[in-house]
C-alpha cells in the first residue's frame, strides 16, 4: 500500500509530435511531395495571365526600341 501511483500528464505538444511522426511514417513520400503545379485558384490564374501579358508587351516595346535605334544608327529611313 505504500506504492505511489503517479500518472504522467501528457502535453499537447508531445501528443502532436507523436501523431505527426505516426502520420509521417504512414503516408508515402509521393503523397507528401507537391508536383510543379500551375496556379490553383481563378484569381491566381488571372494574375499569372496579367503578368505574362505585361512581360510580352514589355519585350515587344524593347524590341521595337532596339529596332528603331538600329535604323537611326544605320541611316535607314522607314516611311
Amino acid at each position: 500500500m505504500s506504492e505511489k501511483i503517479t500518472s504522467e500528464a501528457v502535453s499537447r505538444r508531445r501528443v502532436l509530435s507523436v501523431l505527426a511522426a505516426a502520420v509521417g511514417l504512414a503516408v508515402p513520400t509521393t503523397v507528401l511531395t507537391v508536383p510543379d503545379a500551375e496556379a490553383q485558384t481563378i484569381g491566381m490564374q488571372r494574375r499569372h495571365e496579367r503578368r505574362v501579358g505585361r512581360h510580352d508587351r514589355r519585350q515587344d516595346r524593347r524590341a521595337g526600341r532596339y529596332e528603331r535605334r538600329q535604323d537611326r544608327r544605320t541611316g535607314v529611313t522607314v516611311q
